[in-house]
């Protein structure tokens, strides 16, 4: 097809298409002449997938080259190329800053990654980052040098100084729950690499809110739950003690 069957298909103006082509964004068609080129099926994916990073998921275009990267040059195993997912999108949301700096977490001037053990040395002691690191560890989850981690750890700062106490009860509940929902997102990943990298990146960010509105409907629930049992608890209560008074003996 030509260009501008392309841009039919797709529904992507013919301007927004010449630009993912100087951009990258989209790979050359067939040159069947010296202006002229035609495309295949190929483009169309590509382009509709561009245009759920960009719009759905919102991802900037320098995080939708990242993400064609992978999908170009896949790494070698599944888990790896979720991980590899999982890097764009926390690129994108800004990475981790240590305090008081300006270097993603692991990362030298320049790009360059240290060294996990050196990385680690020169951050100082935070009790914050200690207990997600203890919490990550207790599940089984990653915590050398993880990105992470260190944001959960700003997360359950930010918490405690609005005076929202999490006990370790609490985050173990959640943390449990939030080991069931991974192994759903997991389980509903395709085997095409392609595929799986549209689902981790753009079907987190698209179901990212999902998990926060059922959350809201689950705790109106459990409100109403705790509240009826309350009510029956109240009345039980009320019943006895009448029963208690009515069997008092006559003086």
């Amino acid at each position: 097809m030509r260009i501008s069957e392309l841009a039919e298909q797709t529904a992507v103006p013919l301007a927004t298409l010449k630009y993912y082509l100087r951009e990258g964004l989209l790979h050359p068609g067939r040159s069947t002449a010296r202006t002229q080129a035609v495309y295949d099926g190929t483009h169309v994916e590509r382009v509709r997938l561009v245009r759920a990073l960009t719009e759905s998921a919102g991802l900037s275009l320098g995080s939708v080259r990242d993400v064609l990267e992978v999908l170009d040059h896949p790494p070698a195993t599944r888990h790896e190329l979720l991980g590899a997912a999982q890097d764009v999108l926390l690129v994108d949301e800004g990475g981790h800053l240590r305090p008081g700096g300006e270097q993603a977490e692991g990362e030298r001037p320049g790009g360059e990654q240290a060294h996990p053990a050196a990385a680690s040395a020169a951050a100082p002691a935070d009790p914050w980052v200690a207990r997600a690191a203890e919490l990550a560890a207790g599940r089984g989850w990653c915590t050398t040098d993880e990105p992470l981690v260190h944001r959960l750890a700003d997360q359950l700062r930010a918490a405690d100084a609005a005076g929202i106490d999490l006990t370790d009860d609490h985050l173990g509940a959640l943390a449990q729950a939030a080991d069931g929902v991974a192994a759903a997102d997991i389980a509903a990943v395709p085997a095409d690499p392609g595929a799986a990298v549209r689902h981790v990146v753009v079907g987190t960010l698209l179901t990212d809110p999902v998990l926060l509105t059922m959350r809201r409907l689950a705790q109106q629930r459990a409100s109403a739950a705790s509240q009826d049992s309350a009510a029956s608890q109240d009345s039980a209560g009320g019943q006895d003690s009448a029963g208690g008074e009515a069997a008092l003996p006559e003086r």
